[in-house]
């Protein structure tokens, strides 16, 4: 097992285990969260509750890499476990460090948001232990940014109003259906197209149940071009790297989905535009680090 020594060459290879190109994404669903809940937003409590947030995603990465160390050396050899950068057993406790970092963040604001942390933090571990050759896996990793909602409501208030519930759903459909994208994507290959009808969820249930703004629009137009770009892609298939690069695009535009959520809630166009200010960072960023 060798180890890198050069100090930058092991800064990216933390980044790459840790995908933080995707990390926009689950900033913007902490906003989303805080939204549907109805409350006003201390710009503080988001900051704290977002670096929550961030050590759970990368945590749940970290722990990925290690559960999956054997699948990658046949399938992806280049990773940092299989080849030879940093071992299983550290990115492991790694993992399990930064899930109790998370908790212990947000432990200041509340009994239910660490029982949503805990729960969060156990439907990661669930995930991770159990995804390859599940079939339910998409339910599971949809029930994970779900829950990032919740534990960003709930860091603000006790509340589980009708609108995080609908949010809840949106995104847990639209995760779903880019997990389902992803399990084909060490194949470069989707097996069946119609699964990704899914996708079509978030904007079905944000028009069924909200009240239309014309930034709401703007933004649910901009997720349903996302998402048309990502269907098309995986349906065509036209060059090699088309399935990652539609499921980098689907995880990219969550964000995009959470400034639907924000502009329904009644969130100005400030923290709407930041929401797709997000989206856009998020895929320069998939360019220097991979998002899958």
């Amino acid at each position: 097992m060798t180890h890198s020594t050069n100090p930058l060459a092991r800064l990216s290879m933390m980044l790459k285990i840790g995908r933080v190109s995707n990390l926009p994404t689950v900033w913007t669903n902490v906003l989303a969260g805080a939204f549907l809940a109805g409350v006003q937003t201390d710009p503080t409590k988001l900051l704290w509750i977002m670096l929550a947030i961030t050590l759970f995603y990368t945590g749940g990465m970290y722990l990925n890499d290690a559960f999956d160390a054997d699948i990658d050396a046949r399938e992806r050899p280049g990773r940092p476990i299989p080849s030879g950068q940093i071992s299983a057993k550290a990115v492991s406790a790694i993992g399990c460090a930064l899930l109790m970092a998370g908790i212990f963040i947000i432990a200041p604001y509340g009994a239910l948001a660490v029982q949503a942390g805990v729960a969060l933090s156990l439907t990661i571990l669930l995930y991770n232990a159990w995804h390859k050759g599940n079939v339910i896996s998409p339910v599971i990793m949809g029930s994970c940014r779900a829950l990032v909602y919740v534990v960003a409501a709930w860091a603000f208030a006790d509340l589980t109003p009708t609108a995080l519930v609908w949010g809840m759903l949106a995104v847990f459909t639209h995760i779903a259906g880019l997990t389902y994208a992803a399990k084909q994507e060490s194949l470069d290959r989707i097996d069946r197209l119609w699964p990704l009808a899914i996708l079509a969820a978030p904007l079905v249930i944000f028009l069924a149940n909200f009240n239309l703004t014309p930034l709401a629009i703007v933004a649910l137009l901009l997720l349903a071009a996302a998402d048309v770009y990502a269907v098309r892609l995986l349906a065509l298939r036209r060059q090699g790297g088309d399935v990652p690069r539609a499921v980098a695009q689907l995880i990219a535009a969550c964000a995009l989905l959470d400034a639907a959520a924000v502009a329904l809630s009644g969130g100005s166009w400030p923290w709407v535009a930041a929401c797709i200010v997000a989206y856009v960072i998020c895929r320069l960023f998939q360019k220097f680090i991979p998002g899958t």
